[in-house]
């Protein structure tokens, strides 16, 4: 077959294969041109979800007659001041999209410059361009796309239903709306109702303030601030606390130079970041804006410049990961609130009431109650105010009740994790604060201070360890064997050493002193079980941190085990001064409180 030169319809038609994969394309498109045009408002109008109708509205620099011809050509921009392609200051500078799009779609262009006595409009039809017309305008663009894809039917069969690509417009809108919280947004369309984003403040507060608005008032209550700046590289924004995290990655929004991304490298970062917070089946949910010159980022990668790559990879990874870490480290004693909206949950009542000796429940044909916790279950160190606990004395107690009173330290009250004042199910550490109450899981707060122990201990001198004086030989498969023997380097700086026994065995001649007695056999089983998880590329700190998170599971205070009202405060106490205090080693939270407001209003008293 011989070369041939293909007609330009054909060309800006496998242009828009490239630009405009779904209406959610056009979007981003015309959004980024109106940013760039300087716009402080921006209404976007769907309908068919983009199928049918897209309109894009701004109120910014407009075009005069002669720019807005040259709009509708190929490679035509105004966002290149020469042809240094490596400096790109602008959400994009590719000319052909605007013709891309009217090649497959019904595309109206009108638009007013302010030195222009009146707007002027220009239509491209399947590619065929109109010419221009005087139109009314007040001020800015509008931009209309109709009937997108009706010169490509083919295209059309590949979209999914009006609901799904009107998701797909709102992610793009959600996006460009966090990246500009000065910019006020405004996306309406008949699949939902109208939503608007009005301008925020400048500054850490109006992004948060923007961010709130987009993801929900969740992430700002459970939010943290990140923030590094190195060789002319910012990294700021925010990252959600582990425990208010996700069963998928869609949480993770990211931004470079204002430009929303999907970078493999940065998505790579957070998840190292959050790797000592979360287990693997959960994602964090984070805002991250990368800023840097313009030389040091290539942005055109990817056609609709959705990936970037790095000047210098290691200088953004490092900043990133800094920049998380510290501040995961500083608030890493929170908890998510929203952990105390689920315990008010669950106390809440959701039967019928009882009244007299009649069982409402069994007349409407629901089970009974279940019968009362018996006191037994109590360790009780000291009640809370003395009329409370008189309401709750209903004689002397049974003869397995274990009752210890103990009165706190005066200030106790004021601590932030207050006052130990009983152990419920010999699992749960009640105590009380001067506002409100604090349930601990005894066994996931003293797993998270063993594990801080571990790893503070080995940046000091090594973890200390103990001599066993009968090694304790543990039996397993010959293949776990093989894993536990070839990290048997990485296990002795933990202080947990051993070394083969014979076929299908292991002896354990040390293990960590910090741990006190442990179920070797029992440890060292898990830590096969983890091992035969590992990717050889998976880096050595990331393994030693799954080690000594293996470990302090098996050396903390475990569930069941009754404690002393003094050991119960000195938990608290520690757990007031330790890194990320706030959540476990497997992203559960350690602690949940109860503000006196929401116990009040379980009570119907507010």
């Amino acid at each position: 077959m011989p070369v041939r030169q293909l007609p330009e319809t054909t060309v800006n038609r496998i242009a828009a294969g490239e630009v405009v994969e779904r209406p959610a394309s056009v979007v981003k498109e015309l959004v980024e041109n109106a940013l760039d045009a300087g716009s402080s408002r921006i209404e976007i109008v769907t309908d068919g979800g983009g199928r049918r109708l897209i309109r894009v509205t701004d109120d910014g620099s407009g075009m005069p007659p002669a720019d807005l011809e040259l709009a509708v050509e190929r490679h035509a921009t105004s966002k290149l001041d020469g042809d240094d392609l490596m400096q790109i200051s602008t959400l994009g500078f590719r000319g052909e999209a605007l013709p891309s799009i009217g090649s497959v779609a019904r595309l109206a262009i009108t638009t007013r410059h302010a030195g222009e006595p009146h707007a002027w409009t220009i239509a491209v039809d399947g590619g065929e361009k109109s010419s221009i017309k005087p139109a009314a305008l007040s001020e800015g663009t509008r931009v209309e796309v109709t009937d997108l894809f009706y010169a490509t039917p083919a295209r059309l069969k590949f979209l999914k239903t009006d609901r799904t690509e009107a998701e797909a417009v709102r992610d793009v809108v959600r996006r460009l709306a966090m990246a500009r919280p000065d910019v006020a947004f405004t996306l309406a369309g008949e699949e939902r109702a109208p939503v608007t984003w009005a301008a925020a403040l400048p500054g850490a507060a109006g992004r948060l303030a923007r961010l709130s608005d987009v993801l929900g008032a969740e992430f700002r209550a459970n939010a943290v601030e990140v923030q590094a700046e190195r060789d002319g590289v910012t990294v700021e924004g925010f990252a959600a606390l582990p425990t208010h995290s996700r069963a998928n990655s869609l949480g993770q929004y990211l931004f470079v130079n204002g430009r929303p991304v999907r970078d493999k490298l940065l998505l790579g970062v957070v998840r190292g970041a959050y790797a000592d917070y979360l287990p693997r089946d959960r994602h964090p949910v984070v805002a991250l804006f990368v800023t840097l010159p313009p030389r040091e980022v290539d942005v055109n990668v990817h056609p609709a410049k959705t990936e970037v790559r790095f000047r210098d990879a290691g200088l953004i990874r490092s900043l990133l990961m800094h920049a998380l870490k510290e501040g995961l480290a500083r608030e890493g004693g929170r908890a998510a609130t929203d952990g105390g909206t689920a315990t008010i949950a669950a106390f809440r009542p959701n039967a019928l009431p009882r009244r007299g000796n009649f069982d409402w429940r069994r007349a409407a044909g629901q089970p009974s109650p279940p019968p009362r916790v018996p006191a037994s279950t109590w360790s009780v160190a000291g009640g809370f105010a003395e009329a409370t606990q008189a309401a709750f004395d209903v004689g002397h107690a049974a003869a397995t009740a274990r009752v210890e009173v103990a009165e706190p330290a005066p200030d106790a009250l004021d601590r932030p994790l207050g006052a130990a004042r009983a152990q419920v199910h010999d699992t749960y550490i009640v105590a009380q604060t001067r506002d409100g109450l604090v349930i601990v899981d005894q066994h996931a707060a003293h797993e998270r201070l063993v594990y801080e122990r571990l790893k503070a201990a080995l940046d000091r001198s090594g973890v200390a360890r103990q001599i066993l004086l009968i090694p304790e030989v543990v039996e397993l498969d010959g293949a776990d064997v093989d894993r536990l023997v070839a990290r048997a380097d990485e296990l002795s700086r933990y202080g947990l050493a051993i070394e083969p026994f014979g076929p299908g065995a292991v002896a354990v001649r040390e293990t960590p002193s910090l741990l006190g007695e442990i179920d070797a056999a029992a440890l060292l089983r898990d830590l096969a079980e983890h091992m035969a998880e590992w990717d050889e590329a998976l880096p050595l700190e990331r393994r030693l941190l799954h080690v000594a998170a293996t470990m302090a599971c098996y050396g903390s205070v475990r569930a069941g085990r009754r404690l002393k009202p003094e050991e119960m405060n000195a938990l608290l106490r520690e757990m007031e001064v330790t890194p990320n205090s706030g959540q476990c080693n497997h992203g559960r939270p350690t602690y949940v409180e109860l503000k006196l407001t929401d116990i009040e209003r379980l009570f119907g008293r507010r």
